[in-house]
Formats: structure tokens, sequence, C-alpha cells
């Protein structure tokens, strides 16, 4: 029986492994957990977008059951459909890229600069936690300049329009355990 690293290095040497696909950034913790988890419930692409499984629901009633049983069912989908359209909204404005860059990089001068020693103001120390928020309010007017809220509502509405059209024009999965039942005509 192998070890495990000599099972994670097999799988690596065949292609890409779980453990490279996520960020390097995302810390390991609840972030990092929720974003495993999410993948590992992910549903297959090929049934997610196979178009011969698209049609019009015949009633109100089963619109609003495959609203419900879709979104349960693809959630995991969903949100990757999700962060998708964020990055494409971020991707495609480039003074959005810009505000990110400074607050990013104003978070990133503060990290290096906490390692080195803490920050005293007028006597006082001040924690972590306000000094990123400095950093965000320092950074709030390139937000403001690059239109991050109307590209946070974009982004919100397109989810709403492309999820809601997904699940309710796509036919619902079966179920475990639930057998297809037929509608008297």
């Amino acid at each position: 029986m192998a070890a495990p690293k000599d099972q994670q290095k097999d799988a690596e040497a065949e292609g890409l492994s779980a453990t490279t696909l996520l960020p390097k950034l995302i810390p390991s913790g609840a972030g990092r957990e929720w974003l495993e988890r999410r993948r590992a419930t992910i549903r297959p692409w090929g049934t997610f977008v196979d178009q011969q499984r698209f049609s019009r629901p015949r009633n109100l009633g089963e619109l609003c059951q495959r609203l419900v049983r879709n979104v349960e069912y693809y959630q995991s989908n969903y949100v990757f459909v999700f962060l998708g359209l964020i990055l494409y909204c971020v991707v495609t404005s480039p003074m959005l890229l810009v505000a990110l860059a400074v607050f990013f990089g104003a978070c990133y001068i503060l990290y290096l600069r906490t390692l080195q020693s803490k920050l005293v103001l007028f006597g006082r120390e001040v924690s972590p936690a306000h000094q990123y928020a400095l950093a965000g309010g320092i950074s709030f007017p390139f937000f403001w300049l690059a239109g991050a809220g109307s590209a946070v509502f974009w982004v919100l509405g397109a989810t709403l329009v492309v999820i809601g059209s997904h699940a309710a024009f796509h036919q619902i999965e079966a179920m475990d355990g639930e057998e297809l039942q037929m509608e008297p005509v």
C-alpha cells in the first residue's frame, strides 16, 4: 500500500491535483474548507450544460419545482458560475483592477509592516483590523471612481438572470431513491 504522499505525487504526475488547483492565497481555514466542499459536491459540467435537457416548463407549478430542485442540485455549479461572473467583471474593468491593486497593495504593505513592528499612533497601538479598515478607507475613492457599486449590481443581476434561467429551463434531475412519476394526460 502506497503512502498518502506517494499517492498524491502519482496523482500530480497524471495531472493537476485538487490541492494545486486551489489558490495558494487562500489560507487553510474556513474559507478553504468551504471551497473544497463546493468543489467536492460539483455536478458534472456535461449534464449542467446539456442542451437536450432544456425545455420550457408546462406550467407555473413545474417552473417553481424546477427552480427549487435545480438550485439544490446544482448549488456548487452555480457558485462557480457566480465566481466566474465576478472574475469576468473585474478583468473587463481596468479601473476596477487598479482600485483592487491599490487596496490589496495597501493591505500587503500593512501586513509586511506588522511583521516588522507594531504600528503606534499617538502613543496607542493600532490593531491590524483598524489598519485594514484604514486601507479600505484610503482605497474607497478609487473604488468609487472605478464604479465598483455598479459592478456589484451588474454581477448580482447577471447571476440572477443566468442561474434563474438555467434553473427554470433545465429539466429536473432524478434524485436518489426517487422514482419518476407519470402525469395523467
